[in-house]
């Protein structure tokens, strides 16, 4: 049975536990934990269960490392979403072909499908859409057109054959639709749940979570507000709102200049993928680049906090080193929304970020 639909049944069955017990049929958490739901804490959407064929997602993986798609050919999609680092790179920004720095922090796909925008500043909302642009970007795969790319997969027996079985497409009508198609379907199978905070909050199991850990969760959802972004709901979490928000990150390096930085701003929509990679100073727009309004200047998308012991560093431009300091920005961040200083100690501190640790799955997908 596919996991994912046995993850479903597994959650409709959790939720008869008190009708189970209450006709005298045994259940354990110590049983479950030896069974345990990949899928546990994650969203229970009819559309991730389904999927895609699995030939797609195998297709989708094989583009997903291969390295001739570039024009050094050492660069795959891969480089900068490393399974060990949970499909993130490890580095502040994104280095492309030829060694080119790029402006932004790549961003794990761990749990990406879920997501309903794409990019920092949200300029993609599906990941179709979001598969393609890298590829005649010059700063991270640097092809010229997609042209070289389907060249590629042409002269390739095994390919031709792998989208025939996964399109049931001729070899002579393979385009980059089909290309960015597998692609999106592999990084769909990208989900990772059961981390020690699931089992502990939506598993029940009061042993999951440390007592530190246990006062970090605390500390998240009152005092120091942060699910406010950081989206917990009642039977999943996230730990994103889908929106956009600023914590003044990068802004102090434009402020002096804004007016004449926003000039070299490009029409939303009109090469925005190219000029958020090529100029640093463009990039810090954030949301503007993609609406226009002024009140967006600044503000980047909430990303999900799921396996963020693994992704440092962080921020957008990934100015922020470590998970330490991260939390020391989010409460300043959060006292100048209140209009207050936002107080914490040294040990409530330390208890936020072993919450955050515990939000790594004990199973990544590679």
């Amino acid at each position: 049975m596919d996991a994912l639909v046995l993850s479903h049944l597994r959650r409709i069955a959790h939720k008869l536990i008190p009708l189970l017990a209450a006709a005298g049929v045994a259940y354990s958490y110590e049983a479950a934990a030896r069974d345990p739901d990949p899928m546990l804490g994650l969203p229970a959407s009819v559309t991730r269960i389904q999927g895609a064929p699995p030939a797609t997602a195998a297709l989708g993986k094989r583009l997903f490392f291969d390295t001739r798609f570039s024009a050094d050919a050492k660069v795959s999609c891969a480089t900068c979403h490393q399974p060990d680092r949970a499909f993130s790179d490890g580095k502040p920004v994104a280095t492309g072909t030829e060694g080119r720095a790029g402006t932004r922090n790549a961003p794990s796909l761990i749990n990406a499908a879920f997501l309903t925008t794409l990019f920092w500043d949200g300029r993609r909302r599906t990941l179709e859409e979001q598969a393609r642009d890298p590829f005649v970007n010059p700063n991270e795969h640097g092809l010229a057109d997609e042209a070289q790319l389907l060249d590629v997969i042409a002269r390739d027996p095994a390919y031709r054959q792998q989208f025939a079985d996964a399109f049931a497409a001729d070899d002579a009508v393979v385009d980059i639709d089909h290309v960015t198609r597998a692609i999106a379907a592999f990084v769909r199978t990208l989900v990772a749940g059961n981390s020690p905070f699931d089992r502990y909050y939506f598993g029940g199991d009061a042993s999951a979570l440390s007592a530190s850990a246990i006062n970090g969760l605390a500390i998240f959802r009152e005092r120091g507000q942060c699910a406010n972004c950081h989206r917990m709901e009642k039977d999943h979490a996230l730990f994103t709102d889908h929106d956009f928000h600023t914590l003044a990150v990068g802004l102090d390096r434009i402020s002096g200049r804004l007016a004449q930085i926003v000039k070299r701003a490009p029409v939303p929509g009109d090469g925005l993928d190219r000029a958020v990679l090529a100029d640093v100073e463009v990039a810090e727009l954030g949301r503007f680049l993609v609406t226009g309004k002024p009140s967006d200047i600044g503000k980047f998308r909430t990303p999900s906090l799921r396996n963020v012991a693994l992704t440092a560093p962080y921020m957008h431009d990934g100015s922020i080193a470590t998970l330490e300091q991260a939390v020391e920005r989010e409460i300043y961040y959060r006292g100048l929304e209140a209009n207050r200083p936002l107080v914490l100690t040294t040990q409530q501190k330390r208890d936020l970020v072993e919450f955050l640790r515990s939000l790594t799955s004990d199973a990544l997908p590679n």
